[in-house]
């Protein structure tokens, strides 16, 4: 509540200075309003509506949507404390205000539900949280009830928190184009009718929780936020930064140690590829090397022997316009056109073997993808999560990023690397999240493609790292030797615990 509400009782709410301001007065077609934890965005947009019914009347129709029924309750509790002292009726869902405007509020929680309001229209649409959607597709859908016959100007309007299964495409759409907030950017299209020129607006309005005065006026509110988990999520609330993800399935990945920038792969190290396959979906191809032996990188990385260097892709995902990647959208060629996209980028590399996801071979009364593609792919193993002490995919990943304590000079080091312009990597893997029922294994709703071929990447070059702390441990081998007897084989454990202390 603003300074003005406060100062009248008459007043149930006014937008403090700065964002909510801004949003109340911002005429964009499409209004991203985000950042922090506590920055009065629930409140923005209850305002932002209680303005437009009072300017346009009946004419102004909303919909307020919230991912799942119990988020939707938190919305229409606040909801009331706002439009009850203006004269608002609240009946079935929806506000119905003395000057004839509607708002209704709904839940959003699968993907089809958006095929229940075709046919509606709505001159203001509402999104809270945009992040907690995996796909853009429901949300897109829903767009197209955006129509006004009463010259009420259209608005979409969303706020969001870093993290959640739709950080990426939030982050790619509203955050990356203009990290800082205020520039209006432009999308034109074509009437396909007229051919007239189209142009549509979007705009990022950050918020950060120093915008709201009466949460910093309570010291306690920005103590109980450090309190309430890791150093990342503190940094996403108070201050809104989107390249911190909380929750991440990869909390070891570190970009600074990580990423590299390209440098030209020497000759003799072996190179090999991964493929994730995907034609409505996207589909995803790593090129990897393997380094032989230490190496410094002209950035100033060390790259440590048996290390992986991915220093390639191929992301076959759709994009739109702007160039903007549409998460789960692929480029739909068919086996043939990849297999001779992927020869195309070798760029005369030797390749000594591939690996590509198991269901690209089956066959169904034809042949198989792989025997389309016309490259010899061996299956690759699918163990995403690892049973009774065997390591799975996801392990082999943590693990090379994690990498290993090499002593002086070098300190820890990762085992795998990755070239800055493997953008779709980079873009999509960090960001990913624990599936919420087998947190051991990553959301599958997320845009997960380049983390599963590489996972299938990494399985073709299994990495078991040192004990943390410790010297390697060394293997009994007992084949060879049919002489061994029990008392050998305990003498021999024994010898390897002692090296082992």
């Amino acid at each position: 509540m603003g300074a003005a509400a406060r100062n009248n009782p008459l007043i149930s709410w006014a937008p403090f200075s700065g964002p909510q301001q801004s949003l109340l007065r911002c005429p964009v077609d499409e209004i991203f309003f985000g950042g922090a934890r506590g920055g009065g965005k629930t409140d923005g947009m209850l305002g932002k509506f209680a303005m437009k019914q009072k300017q346009y009347g009946k004419d102004a129709v909303g919909i307020f949507f919230r991912k799942t029924r119990e988020d939707l309750k938190e919305a229409v509790e606040r909801s009331k404390d706002i439009y009850l002292p203006m004269g608002a009726k609240f009946v079935d869902k929806q506000w119905t205000f003395p000057s004839g405007a509607r708002l209704k509020f709904e839940y959003l929680e699968r993907d089809k539900d958006s095929q229940n309001y075709q046919g509606h229209s709505y001159t203001d649409l509402f999104f809270e949280e945009l992040t907690n959607w995996a796909s853009p597709d429901p949300i897109n859908k829903i767009r197209a009830t955006l129509r006004s016959g009463a010259g009420v100007p259209c608005q979409f309007h969303a706020t969001g928190n870093p993290g959640g299964p739709g950080h990426q495409w939030v982050k790619a759409r509203y955050i990356d184009p203009d990290p800082q907030g205020g520039k209006v950017l432009w999308e034109e299209y074509e009437n396909p009718f007229t051919h007239e020129k189209i142009k549509m607006s979007r705009v990022f309005i950050p918020s950060k929780l120093s915008d709201n005065p009466t949460l910093m006026s309570d010291p306690g509110y920005v103590a109980r936020l450090y309190q309430s988990g890791s150093s990342e999520l503190v940094r996403a609330w108070l201050h809104g930064d989107w390249d911190v993800v909380e929750g991440a399935f990869f909390d070891c990945w570190v970009p600074q140690e990580h990423i590299v920038r390209p440098f030209a792969v020497p000759d003799d190290w072996l190179r090999f590829r991964s493929c994730d396959w995907g034609s409505a979906k996207p589909f995803s191809v790593g090129w990897w090397a393997v380094c032989p032996d230490i190496f410094h990188t002209p950035d100033g990385h060390i790259i440590p022997r048996g290390a992986v260097v991915r220093y390639r892709e191929w992301y076959g995902a759709a994009k739109d316009d702007n160039g903007t990647v549409k998460p789960d959208v692929g480029l739909k060629l068919t086996a043939d056109e990849v297999g001779a996209g992927i020869l195309l980028r070798d760029a005369g590399d030797t390749i000594k073997y591939s690996v590509m996801d198991p269901a690209a071979f089956s066959q169904d009364g034809g042949p198989s993808i792989v025997e389309r593609m016309r490259i010899n792919f061996r299956r690759a193993d699918n163990k995403r999560v690892g049973r009774r002490g065997a390591m799975g995919g996801w392990d082999q990943m943590r693990a090379r990023m994690n990498g290993e304590d090499f002593g002086d000079p070098y300190g820890v080091l990762p085992m795998m690397f990755v070239f800055s312009t493997c953008t779709d990597f980079i873009r999509t893997v960090p960001a990913l999240q624990h599936d919420d029922t087998r947190p051991e294994d990553l959301d599958t709703a997320s845009e997960d493609h380049a983390a599963d071929e590489a996972r299938y990447g990494l399985m073709s070059r299994p990495y078991v790292p040192k004990p943390i702390g410790g010297k390697p441990v060394p293997l009994i081998t007992i084949g060879g030797d049919s002489s061994m007897t029990m008392n050998n084989l305990i003498d021999a454990v024994k010898k390897r615990n002692t090296l082992v202390d």
